[in-house]
């Protein structure tokens, strides 16, 4: 490669790495120093106040019973959340790649709008109908003489009420992605599996999965990643509670930040929360790789 042409792609990618730089980078950089610190309310009227504390506020949050209920309820979230998520998302792409329906454009797009609705105001829909006197949820449950539920007020319930409603709202979008990986999938494999005598379930297990493994990692990355993210639905539908039930990493490092304006705390909250993705995504592709999914 001569030198105009090392400089000229330097030039076409010149932009793109300033705004990265700008508006990525520097960002990350200054929250991670701001992280070192005990910036807080103080700090924010007298930058005078502001003192270099090294570690300590990770040290501090490891120690603080709140903010492993928090990652405990995130782990219990992104842990049943995630499964169940592409289950339901894989379920739905075989029956939109069925050819017995006719009417799959039709199907495709109601199933994908709560994707592109407002996770607020759907939020608040699903807040009134799981509310325990007038949801639609708990009458349907007492016209069949089952008792009412107290969906978001129940700590034992609180968390997987707002589970289905997040798999409601997201499964539509892993549904697009694993709906292209079927289209992908020759068929050709199909009619060699069928002339070797394999029955649906069988072309399911030794053609389907193993063909979709490397769909199935990247829906499961980025699945992961946005569940690892809770925050709308808790602090709309919950509010963190009852009694901390739905607390999220997120949700903790919001009160942190804005509530007790203890940003390097928030900051600290934001590192470690990337450093507890990054291992569960490193986690994923050590498995995969082992299952010879990837390559």
């Amino acid at each position: 490669m001569s030198p105009l042409q090392r400089a000229s792609g330097w030039i076409f990618a010149g932009p793109a790495l300033v705004v990265l730089s700008v508006f990525f980078f520097l960002p990350v950089l200054a929250a991670f120093a701001l992280s070192l610190t005990d910036f807080d309310i103080y700090a924010l009227a007298d930058i005078s106040n502001l003192r270099f504390v090294g570690l300590d506020n990770y040290a501090e949050l490891i120690g603080r019973p709140i903010f492993w209920k928090a990652l405990g309820n995130t782990v219990y979230f992104v842990g049943a959340g995630v499964p169940l998520s592409i289950a339901v998302s894989l379920f739905a792409a075989l029956l939109l790649h069925s050819r017995a329906s006719f009417l799959k454009p039709l199907f495709r797009t109601a199933l994908f709008a709560p994707v592109v609705t407002t996770v607020v105001a759907v939020a608040v829909i699903w807040r009134y109908l799981l509310h325990t006197r007038y949801g639609i949820l708990n009458a349907a449950l007492e016209s069949v003489g089952l008792p009412a539920v107290d969906w978001l007020g129940d700590p034992n319930v609180s968390m997987p009420a707002i589970i289905l409603f997040a798999v409601w709202k997201n499964f539509g979008y892993n549904m697009i992605i694993i709906l292209a990986g079927l289209q992908a999938i020759p068929d050709d494999l199909y009619e060699a599996a069928r002339i070797d005598g394999a029955n649906r379930v069988q072309q399911f297990i030794h053609v389907t999965l193993p063909s979709l493994a490397p769909i199935l990692f990247l829906v499961g990355v980025i699945t992961t990643a946005g569940y690892f993210q809770l925050f709308a639905e808790p602090y709309v539908m919950t509010e963190g509670g009852p009694v901390q039930s739905t607390l999220s990493i997120l949700y903790f490092m919001y009160e942190e930040g804005f509530k007790w304006w203890s940003l390097g705390s928030a900051s600290a909250v934001a590192f470690l929360l990337f450093v507890i993705m990054l291992g569960v995504t490193a986690v994923q592709y050590a498995v995969m790789r082992r299952r010879g999914g990837l390559a």
